[in-house]
């Protein structure tokens, strides 16, 4: 037991301890909040002007909705764009000033320089021509067409469930029915599109890998200040057939399926060469394909009665509005990220390169060089 003598004494010692370790508990407590004011402030997203490129991906294309017939606020009602699109959803999202809608069913990149005519007599003017110098968001879809996947998976319908290759090359059909294909619903396709070990629908996507890759240039030419995000195809080619439901031979499912996976690895690869961010819709969008149920899948099958998202007569083969709304959350996604260099090994050599160029004319070429490798989506 402490005499009361001592108690003085004890005091003092744990005064001074309280004294000593009071400091360090205080900068211990601030340390996070100061590390937390030194942090680089949260980039938030402030587009001023939109614009949407693209085909009927893009576009969303739908006959009859409960907003009515196609929007032609933007492009003739040939398009067939809805008015709920992924790109009006963004737009709204993001609150952007200044937005055009430029998307229309059936486009090529050549509908990128040059007016596309569209069912009904009307012409949707070159989509390049809502891109200004001022434009800084740009999402763009396209290459599908291009390749002729759309076209050559409608000539694969099939009424039986398995392929026969003498009723795959019958005549075509003297006149093409609506929204499909002049070849004959019977027979399969596979063997109509690779032969002697060529496959005619990959090579297609092969060929088109440059014009998307020319088409991504063009833009950051016409609008040099905005971030390009290409936006690939959702997930709708199952990896197996559901005939009757996709009335498709599964062995055509399973060699459209492959295709498609090409379709959407030549746009991560023209991504990568034409300085876009790319949206990846397909990886995002696994198990909403056109052989689930009607208000799980995000792409309609051949059916015209579509109910995801809100009923519509839809368009055979096109995202329906919850797919639109699906594709919406990953470009918003995308454009609040904040960008970053999309080549940065290539950026960092492009400014080594450029420290050793001593004369006037090779530096200019080097600045070229570290503004294309350094860009940023």
């Amino acid at each position: 037991m402490l005499r009361i003598g001592a108690w003085p004494r004890v005091v003092i010692v744990a005064l001074a301890a309280v004294a000593l370790l009071l400091p360090m508990a205080v900068t211990a407590l601030n340390a996070p909040a100061q590390a937390a004011s030194h942090r680089k402030p949260r980039w938030t997203p402030h587009y001023r002007d939109y614009v949407a490129m693209g085909d009927s991906w893009s576009a969303d294309i739908v006959l009859f909705d409960s907003d009515g017939l196609p929007d032609t606020r933007y492009v003739p009602i040939g398009c067939l764009q809805r008015h709920r699109d992924y790109p009006k959803l963004v737009e709204s999202a993001l609150k952007i000033p200044r937005f055009a809608d430029a998307t229309c069913g059936s486009a090529t990149t050549d509908n990128m320089t040059r007016p596309q005519a569209v069912m009904g007599g009307g012409t949707n003017p070159p989509q390049f021509n809502r891109l200004t110098s001022r434009t800084d968001l740009v999402t763009i879809g396209i290459g599908g067409n291009d390749a002729k996947f759309a076209s050559g998976a409608l000539s694969c319908l099939n009424l039986l469930p398995f392929n026969n290759a003498a009723l795959g090359n019958l005549p075509e059909l003297p006149i093409e029915l609506p929204l499909f294909s002049s070849q004959p619903p019977i027979g399969g396709c596979k063997e109509r599109f690779v032969r002697n070990g060529h496959d005619q629908l990959a090579q297609y996507v092969a060929q088109s890998e440059p014009k998307v890759v020319r088409t991504l240039q063009q833009i950051h030419q016409r609008a040099p200040h905005a971030r390009v995000l290409l936006v690939n195809y959702l997930d709708g080619i199952p990896a197996h057939g559901c005939w009757p439901l996709l009335p498709l031979s599964d062995e055509d499912v399973v060699y459209l399926h492959g295709v498609f996976l090409k379709l959407n690895n030549m746009l991560r690869r023209a991504a990568r060469k034409g300085g876009a961010r790319l949206v990846d819709t397909y990886a995002q969008s696994h198990g909403h394909d056109a052989c689930t149920s009607p208000l799980t899948r995000y792409v309609e099958g051949i059916g015209l009665l579509s109910l995801n998202g809100g009923p519509a007569i839809a368009v055979p083969a096109h995202p329906n509005q919850a797919g639109a709304e699906a594709q919406a959350r990953y470009v918003l996604a995308a454009a609040r990220k904040a960008p970053a260099v999309l080549t940065p090994g290539k950026c960092r050599a492009a400014k080594h390169a450029r420290k050793h160029a001593h004369t006037r004319k090779k530096r200019k070429k080097a600045n070229k060089r570290v503004a294309t490798a350094c860009r940023k989506a």
